[in-house]
């Protein structure tokens, strides 16, 4: 391969690191921890100065909550272009199926075991 073939993968990253460090620079220079800020260590959500503690705490069940669904968000990260290309397996003679189906299998097995262990139970 020529080096002319990474030029578009360079752009990209230059890219990427220049939009990551203007957010993260306009974030420390206009952020709320500003040193010119005026509400500086203050809690402030949608235009209303919040009464209450700044910091409360969350019950486990929304992390696990969180995490199956970053579970099945990544399932159908897998799956969706799984399709698109599926007819491309089938016309190459590549037996595509069965690892998929055991992909899909692991995730059941885990949904199952999640719901005897009563992670969606909410009342528990």
């Amino acid at each position: 391969m020529t080096s002319a073939a990474y030029f578009p993968f360079l752009i990209q990253a230059l890219l990427a690191a220049g939009i990551t460090g203007f957010v993260i620079g306009a974030s420390h220079f206009f952020g709320q921890r500003a040193k010119h800020s005026k509400i500086k260590d203050s809690a402030y959500e949608c235009g209303i100065a919040d009464d209450g503690m700044v910091h409360t705490r969350f019950s486990v069940k929304f992390y696990v909550t969180a995490l199956l669904f970053m579970l099945f968000d990544l399932e159908i990260v897998i799956l969706v272009p799984w399709t698109f290309i599926y007819r491309e397996f089938l016309a190459n003679h590549i037996a595509i199926l069965g690892p998929v189906l055991f992909f899909i299998g692991v995730l059941v097995l885990g949904l199952v075991y999640e719901v005897k262990k009563g992670a969606l139970n909410w009342e528990k």
